[in-house]
């Protein structure tokens, strides 16, 4: 007969008849004893698991359950004890020799490095130093440790030192080297252009004896594109003189195509930084841009780069003074079906069509309402937004210019005021002074305009056409003289459908 007791820590044992046999178990109050009893019986769990559970075993069980709890008392539990302490010391052992080996492998890694950097001190100029360049240009590549630790070593000065030497190897190593130790590391860009690389490179490129060397060009080139990544670099590197370098890079047909697009890159960092944009002006850039906008795989770059040009008063004076810049920019809306490109386009011409009346005027001359039109039909929707907006400001003038017409027209020499009610023959009315201003816009649009703008009537009425369709009303549907003029002059945001 099993006797329940409390014992001195709060813990409930059960004492059994024929000896100190008994099981400890966690200490709860009679009230949560019951209840586990009653959950049990309850639950349905099998006699086994509760037997199990309160240690009460048949007459043919207990003999064998006592030889394995005894069998488990003398062996199995010092067993599971040794095993636990043996996986446990391996564990450990094994995590200490992980840690030792690479601890080991960065020591090694270090010294490596470490020599590699005392080459540069051995000579003056030699073999050690073309070997050192070499080496940080391999270690450097991939590995963004090791730039870290070699510009720590002092790895930096004494490259930019290199750039000196009159042996074009020398320079091709150094530049190499520097490029690979810039790669993600801010703090190295900024430590190479501190260090003087800039003036050296554009030295290398004055002197007659290097220009020719198309590879020390790329290599520069290179260079001037992963330092003007970083933005306190893009002042220094404008102002140095780099972006008619660039430029003439770009220009240059003999130019390898890595090279030309590098340069694009490099240019456009630099014209983010507006005081670069004065700089960019100085060159013949702006009409080298505008007249490569037809080339589809510099295209979206090249308008990257306007974009930034034209945030600054001398940007947009700049790109209005270009010739033939209006028709050109207006011409890409029309074949490019790239939305990158429709957004950048819209964009340029959105800014200076709010900011200048006349250039607002030479878009109208250019033909740029049909093509704006369309574009709120088929382009994205950044570029649909952008192109209702100019056509709002374009809108707001002829409004202006309406207006101005009903209050200064003149039958001769002297103004006199448009009548307030209509039927007056003494000057013409609003609608006439309207039908004259698209007369005039119509003559000065070329024939491919004419022919986009009546493309662009057409598909408003089809569409039309297919609502009435829908709507069941009679198919001899005719558009009236009101609706045309609606689709002649609709924009985006007052289609008539």
């Amino acid at each position: 007969m099993a006797k329940y007791h409390r014992n001195n820590v709060g813990s409930l044992v059960i004492d059994r008849h024929g000896g100190g046999n008994f099981r400890l178990w966690s200490a709860f109050s009679g009230v949560a004893f019951r209840r586990k009893l009653l959950d049990t019986m309850r639950c349905g769990i099998s006699r086994h698991r509760y037997e199990e559970d309160s240690d009460v075993r048949s007459p043919e069980q207990q003999p064998q359950q006592q030889q394995v709890s005894e069998s488990k008392r003398n062996n199995g539990g010092s067993e599971t004890l040794s095993e636990i302490l043996n996986s446990s010391e391996a564990s450990t052992e094994n995590s200490l020799e992980e840690t030792d080996e690479e601890a080991k492998r960065k020591i090694k890694v270090f010294e490596e490095l470490q020599n590699v950097v005392k080459k540069f001190q051995l000579e003056e100029e030699g073999s050690q130093q073309m070997e050192a360049a070499l080496d940080v240009r391999r270690l450097a590549k991939d590995d963004s440790e090791a730039r870290v630790t070699l510009a720590m070593l002092g790895a930096i000065p004494p490259l930019v030192g290199m750039l000196d030497s009159i042996d074009v190897d020398f320079q091709i190593a150094s530049l190499y080297a520097l490029l690979n130790l810039g790669i993600g590391n801010d703090t190295n860009k900024s430590a190479i252009v501190e260090a003087g690389a800039i003036h050296k490179m554009l030295k290398l490129i004055e002197s007659p004896e290097n220009s020719p060397n198309p590879s020390v060009s790329e290599a520069i080139v290179a260079n001037f594109l992963g330092l003007s990544a970083l933005d306190s670099n893009k002042p220094v590197i404008g102002s140095s003189g780099a972006i008619p370098f660039l430029v003439k890079t770009l220009k240059n047909e003999k130019t390898s195509l890595q090279a030309k697009q590098d340069s694009f890159r490099a240019i456009y960092n630099l014209s983010i930084t507006p005081t670069n944009v004065s700089e960019i002006l100085e060159t013949d850039l702006i009409p080298f841009l505008l007249n490569t906008l037809g080339d589809m795989e510099v295209s979206e770059r090249i308008l990257s780069i306007l974009s930034n040009v034209v945030s600054t008063p001398e940007g947009r004076k700049g790109i209005s003074n270009s010739s033939d810049s209006f028709p050109i920019l207006i011409d890409v809306l029309n074949w490019t079906d790239s939305p990158g490109c429709q957004e950048k386009v819209t964009y340029i011409l959105m800014v200076m069509a709010h900011k200048a009346y006349g250039d607002r005027q030479a878009m109208i001359e250019a033909g740029i309402a049909s093509s704006l039109l369309e574009l709120t039909l088929l382009g994205s929707t950044l570029s649909q937004k952008r192109a209702s907006r100019i056509l709002e400001c374009l809108r707001v003038d002829k409004r202006k210019q309406i207006s101005e017409g009903n209050n200064n027209y003149s039958g001769g020499v002297g103004a006199v005021s448009a009548p307030i009610c209509g039927g007056s023959s003494s000057g013409p009315n609003k609608q006439d002074l309207k039908q004259v201003f698209e007369e005039e816009e119509e003559d000065m649009m070329s024939e491919e305009k004419k022919a986009v703008k009546h493309l662009v009537q057409q598909s408003l009425q089809n569409n039309m056409r297919r609502i009435v369709k829908r709507a069941n009303l009679p198919q001899e549907f005719v558009p009236s003289d009101h609706f045309k003029s609606l689709t002649a002059t609709s924009t985006s945001k007052s289609l008539p459908f």
